[in-house]
């Protein structure tokens, strides 16, 4: 049970009849597929007074990167809604001035690029500056609360695809993520969790129960959540990630590409849990929309094996080096860095970008980011709330 299944038996005693702002998305749903803003509504432990939405809109209608929506009156709840995704990334104080607490019920996925994240760390920001409380309301990692791989964030390629230190994939919860940033970062602000109920750090979200609800327009799937710690890197290059197709994170390619060719090249990495099928395809919107592009589709095998990241980088290497001409990394700006290269601020270092240039072997680069995941995990052990 998330933490939306038990808010009233959860909600804080000091916090019963606080007026409560609202940050959610369409996957802000109990088990009952019943909306975080309904459940709130008649609630009596609190008022509800304001809604907040993330990237993609509250209610999740905007299609891609960088395309900003404001915010509204909510006509049936008569209360105001906020855009946190648009003229601002951080809630203002007025925004947050009829409100006492500030409620974060949003579904992540398991990787650092994904904005909600910093949505979270931009909304503990204000609350500690102007003296309001955070709660969140836990739900699960989806690609489950162990593997993590990729890459720590170096705070000089902070963005709003990584603010703060965090591997690519953390295998940590939403909760333990605002632990770790809360008592860190931001030490003085009064924050809570409204943990989860019965889920362990080996499950993945198949095997919770709880129904699946698109947290973003090009995440439908857990098969998605699975692919994208590696494929999101694509964004950052002259790739079609796959948007604009049924599959988006799963298929990839370009109009330069020969599927054969491609995946030929791929099974000379030998990696784990994966297949890759050629293919060609044609995206509807965004890169080389309305073009034939030749890729392949990613078909995992073994999600206990696969390695999102590295596998994801194998397939820049397997491009950059096989279409040297062609290739090219995508230029800025991108979520809102105007300088540093998108592929930079995605890996949150320029070493990879550097050594894939370089041509180095992509077992020894696995090794350096392995090396920085063992140092972090000394961190993130002391924020996990559900065992090991």
């Amino acid at each position: 049970m998330t933490g939306l299944d038990l808010l009233d038996k959860l909600w804080p005693k000091t916090l019963r009849g606080a007026r409560v702002g609202l940050v959610a998305h369409p996957a802000s749903i109990n088990r009952r597929l019943e909306h975080a803003v309904h459940v709130f509504r008649r609630s009596k432990k609190l008022s509800l007074a304001a809604l907040f939405g993330p990237q993609h809109g509250i209610h999740g209608q905007t299609q891609d990167n960088m395309v900003e929506w404001e915010g509204f009156r909510d006509p049936a709840a008569g209360i105001p809604v906020y855009s946190l995704y648009g003229s601002v990334r951080k809630p203002t104080p007025e925004m947050l001035a009829d409100i006492d607490v500030l409620a974060f019920d949003v579904q992540d996925v398991g990787s650092r690029y994904y904005t909600f994240i910093w949505s979270l760390e931009r909304c503990m920001e204000a609350c500690r500056e102007a003296g309001k409380t955070v709660v969140v309301l836990d739900r699960p990692n989806p690609v489950n609360g162990r593997s993590m791989e990729g890459p720590v964030l170096d705070p000089a390629f902070a963005s709003f695809v990584g603010l703060r230190p965090l591997p690519i994939r953390h295998g940590m919860t939403i909760g333990e993520i605002g632990g770790y940033l809360s008592e860190t970062f931001h030490p003085s602000l009064d924050y809570h969790v409204l943990p989860l109920s019965h889920w362990k750090r080996g499950m993945w979200f198949d095997h919770t129960s709880l129904p699946w609800v698109l947290p973003s327009p090009n995440m439908p799937t857990l098969d998605t959540a699975l692919v994208y710690p590696g494929m999101c890197l694509l964004e950052g290059t002259n790739l079609s990630e796959g948007r604009g197709t049924t599959r988006p994170f799963e298929i990839f390619g370009a109009p330069f590409i020969h599927p054969e060719t491609l995946v030929r090249t791929l099974k000379d990495y030998h990696l784990p849990g994966v297949l890759f099928r050629p293919l060609f395809f044609e995206p509807t919107f965004q890169k080389h929309a309305g073009i034939v592009c030749g890729g392949a589709q990613i078909h995992v095998t073994n999600r206990e094996t696969f390695k999102p990241f590295k596998t994801g980088v194998a397939v820049l290497k397997a491009v950059h080096n096989t279409y040297p001409r062609e290739f090219a990394w995508k230029q800025p700006p991108y979520e809102y860095e105007e300088i540093k290269l998108p592929i930079d601020i995605l890996a949150g270092t320029d070493r990879l970008r550097k050594e894939i240039e370089a041509w180095a072997p992509l077992d020894k680069m696995e090794k350096w980011w392995t090396e920085e995941l063992k140092e972090f995990r000394k961190v993130r052990k002391k924020y996990l709330r559900y065992g090991e």
